[in-house]
């Protein structure tokens, strides 16, 4: 998705028209502040600007009452996950944040994130990921034990589809350690993702992940094999799943 924040509020109005439901979890673009943005608030000022965009289109965010889902085995909770990244998904031959930004700077494979995207009021990216899990954390743990869930979340909760990565340097801007644990201990039915533009089907601990990412339009023009459909996540409550009846999402 683009980093502007009148492009963000297209693209989900667009989206919020054509769906009965659209939930919206942010990735690293846009929390991306640019000189050519309209609205220059940075970091979590940006994000809850966000937030309040969504609600004023009748978009669900990771702020909002989880939805139930009425899928034919039982109800399932969407839960909108926004976790952020630490710098913990560290490549091969590095154990600290330094050593691993150190390599990113020297083989040349460098996020924008760390020019562009501002953790204020918190004191790193990484102290602003750890608040983020804490409080959404919480909000897991209030579920009913047993809850079966479906997570969804820009960036992945586990390393595991980071390590087919061609620059294996980016995965630290890809996700934190500290999530690694949810799809089991929340009861995760199927965790949904994006931002490694790697779609497809994997599964960890018997539990389903699906990368729904559609890529940018030049990828779709060089890779003409890449997925061009909403992905299937869930069946509708009553009917055999079909393109028309299915719980769909699509990350940007």
């Amino acid at each position: 998705m683009a980093e502007r924040t009148d492009t963000i509020e297209w693209a989900l109005r667009t989206l919020s028209a054509r769906f009965a439901t659209t939930v919206w979890v942010p990735g690293n673009h846009e929390l991306w502040t640019l000189s050519t943005d309209p609205v220059p608030l940075r970091g979590e000022a940006r994000y809850r600007y966000l937030v309040s965009m969504c609600r004023r289109l009748g978009v669900v965010t990771p702020e909002d009452p989880f939805l139930v889902w009425g899928s034919p085995e039982g109800p399932v909770v969407i839960v909108p996950v926004f976790a952020l990244y630490d710098y913990s998904f560290r490549p091969d031959g590095t154990s600290t944040k330094a050593e691993s930004l150190a390599l990113a700077y020297e083989t040349g494979v460098v996020c924008t994130d760390e020019a562009v995207l501002h953790p204020d009021p918190y004191p790193s990216r990484e102290a602003w990921c750890h608040a983020r899990v804490a409080a959404t954390e919480r909000r897991l743990m209030a579920l009913p034990a047993g809850t079966p869930t479906v997570l969804v979340s820009h960036f992945p909760l586990i390393r595991e589809p980071t390590r087919i990565l061609r620059y294996p340097e980016f995965a630290q801007w890809c996700g934190t350690e500290r999530t690694a644990d949810w799809h089991v201990r929340f009861g995760a039915q199927v965790v949904v993702y994006g931002h490694l533009h790697i779609p497809g089907t994997t599964w960890y601990d018997g539990v389903r992940f699906e990368e729904v990412s559609f890529g940018y339009p030049g990828e779709l023009k060089t890779k003409p094999g890449r997925p061009r459909a909403l992905r299937q996540i869930l069946p509708a409550a009553g009917h055999a799943a079909d393109e028309d009846q299915a719980a769909s999402c699509v990350s940007p």
